[in-house]
Parts: structure tokens; C-alpha cells; sequence
């Protein structure tokens, strides 16, 4: 097997999971009858979504070398890891500026569904703090950022730069979010602790700090067009 399937089928299964949703979307604006089940399965595809890619890394998981290393080694990478965390989720709520966005927020409120609304929440928080940080970083930072340097990327070092790849990869990591400028001070924002730390680790934590942040914000607030 490639070593580069490991790293991109997770976040290939995540983005066909948002193609459906999004067809869903265009479906319900055609058949106006159907918009009811529509609804309601754009409700319950989060927790299904975070399942197979939650599988798909635990099936891989003995693949990726880059994870071996201890979580939290050195110190200093944690407390930095949650600084750039909370700085990239401020710059996130701060920067929805109209121009700096693509297409229209959908919004995601999980309470919608009733009485599962809580359990919706709590998968949502889940998958968006902790699947969802491992899943992207193991594709942005550990594979597809030395694979534009390389495409024997194993060769390459974590952390390595490279002006032309660190640009690209930031560059879609920005697009690939509705917000594409906050999208992308969070792609650099992540791509310099991963050059300063040459962990992966760090840039998961720093990943996971800002979503968590925001889901919490997301839930105090009820202002669902950040989820």
C-alpha cells in the first residue's frame, strides 16, 4: 500500500461526506417535497461522517510514524500549541468580513433534531476537537505539504521549508473553509508551529484547542453560522 493513502483517504472520506451534504442541499431546492427528510438527514450525517473517519484513522493508525512520538514532549510545545489555538480562534470569529468568505454559511444546530439535539451537540464538539484536527493535519502538514516537496515525502522532515509548497498548501487549506482568509492565517498560523516544534503533534493540539474554542463558543452563544 502507498504510504500516502493512509494520510488522504480519511480526509477524502470527510470531503465526500460534504459533497452529499451538498447535494442534499440542491435536491431539497428541486424536489420541495423532500425537504423535510432532507433536513433531517443533513441533521444526523455528522455523527455517521466522524464514525467512518474515526475508523478509517484507527484502521491506519499503526501507518503513521509521524504519531509515535509522545503527545506532549517537549512542555513548551503544549503551552505553545494552545496559544496559537486560541489566537487562530479569535482571528477566526473576527475575520467573517463578507469579501474574505466563499458562497454562504450554512450554520449546523444540532437541536434542531429534538430530543437528540444534545447527543448531535456533544458529536459535533467531539468529531470537531478531535477527529477532525488529526484527520486534517495528517493530511495538510504531514502529507501533502512534503509530498509538493517531494513525492517520496517519508524523505522529507517534518517541518522542512519550502516556500512554494508552504504556499500552496496554505493557500487550499484557506479555501478549503468557507472563511478562506481566516483559513488561511490558520494554515500559516499551523505551518509555523509545525516548522518551529518538527512535530506533528503540537499543530493537532493547536488545531484541536481552536475548534474546541469554538464549539464552546458556538454553543454559548447559539450563533450556529460557525458550525
Amino acid at each position: 500500500m502507498s504510504p500516502a493513502i493512509p494520510r488522504i483517504l480519511p480526509f477524502a472520506a470527510y470531503l465526500a461526506f460534504l459533497a452529499c451534504l451538498s447535494g442534499m442541499s440542491v435536491l431539497a431546492d428541486v424536489l420541495p417535497d423532500w425537504k423535510g427528510w432532507v433536513s433531517s438527514v443533513q441533521l444526523w450525517h455528522y455523527p455517521l461522517k466522524i464514525l467512518v473517519v474515526s475508523l478509517l484513522l484507527g484502521v491506519f493508525w499503526p501507518r503513521y510514524d509521524e504519531l509515535k512520538d509522545k503527545l506532549f514532549r517537549p512542555t513548551r510545545d503544549l503551552g505553545m500549541a494552545c496559544v496559537v489555538g486560541v489566537l487562530v480562534y479569535v482571528a477566526w470569529v473576527r475575520m467573517d468580513w463578507s469579501w474574505a468568505t466563499v458562497g454562504s454559511a450554512q450554520g449546523y444546530n444540532p437541536f434542531e433534531a429534538g430530543r437528540g439535539g444534545t447527543w448531535l451537540a456533544v458529536a459535533r464538539l467531539f468529531g470537531a476537537s478531535v477527529v477532525v484536527p488529526i484527520m486534517e493535519e495528517l493530511f495538510w502538514r504531514s502529507f501533502l505539504i512534503r509530498y509538493l516537496i517531494s513525492p517520496d515525502f517519508r524523505s522529507v522532515p517534518i517541518g522542512m521549508y519550502s516556500p512554494a509548497a508552504w504556499a500552496i498548501s496554505i493557500v487550499l487549506f484557506g479555501f478549503e473553509h468557507y472563511q478562506w482568509l481566516a483559513g488561511i492565517v490558520a494554515g500559516l498560523a499551523y505551518t509555523l508551529l509545525w516548522h518551529y516544534t518538527r512535530r506533528l503533534w503540537p499543530c493537532i493540539i493547536a488545531h484541536a484547542v481552536t475548534n474546541l474554542c469554538l464549539g464552546i463558543h458556538v454553543l454559548v452563544t447559539e450563533e450556529w453560522q460557525w458550525w
